[in-house]
């Protein structure tokens, strides 16, 4: 006679979180960050809104814990740009890469609800800032001090004001929606950004 096996609360308080962070994602792009709510999400995802209020205590840091492990799994761990030895084209082809991710439906409805919900809630724009853009600007920071090391850019280059250069225009234009993110306007960034801080 077989022994019955114990469930594996573990694999599915695992499978549980996955349907959540599923449902949250899908229905943010759906119904938007205002109309998303933890009873939604519940439904959609097949467990009791309690489940969901054990873990977190409100729809943004549901969406925050979503979009941050979808996030983690396609880096695969730490973010690094890519290296050729020629920075210009590796941080116009970056650029062009993230203009194909924020012009991506399934990208830019989580990612501009949180950074709508931060402006409201402190906590929550301190979590999205460490989590999210300062690994980004890091990746950034690392790949210029190659290149000043290189002497590819002036060796007084303060590094991490010219990261925030490159990649705050971007953000500033998605955010307000203030024009197209177009490779033109990567291109056109990356190119003016370089020739200020050029070996002098």
């Amino acid at each position: 006679m077989a022994t019955p096996r114990t469930p594996d609360a573990t694999r599915r308080s695992e499978r549980s979180r996955r349907a959540i962070f599923d449902a949250a994602l899908e229905l943010v792009g759906e119904v938007g960050f205002d109309k998303l709510t933890i009873e939604g999400i519940a439904a959609r995802a097949g467990v009791g809104k309690q489940t969901i209020y054990r873990w977190w205590p409100s729809k943004a840091a549901v969406l925050l814990d979503a979009f941050t492990a979808d996030a983690a799994d396609a880096e695969g761990g730490a973010v690094e740009l890519p290296d050729t030895g020629d920075l210009e084209a590796d941080l116009k082809a970056v650029l062009r890469a993230t203009v194909d991710e924020f012009n991506d439906p399934k990208f830019e409805a989580p990612y501009r609800a949180l950074a709508i919900a931060g402006a409201n809630d402190p906590e929550l724009s301190r979590q999205f800032v460490t989590r999210l853009q300062d690994t980004g600007v890091q990746a950034y920071v690392n790949r210029l001090h190659r290149a000043r090391e290189a002497g590819h850019i002036a060796a007084d280059t303060d590094l991490r004001i010219a990261a925030e250069t490159i990649v705050s225009p971007f953000a500033q234009r998605w955010l307000m929606r203030s024009g197209p993110l177009t490779y033109e306007f990567t291109d056109t960034l990356v190119e003016q950004v370089l020739r200020g801080i050029a070996p002098r």
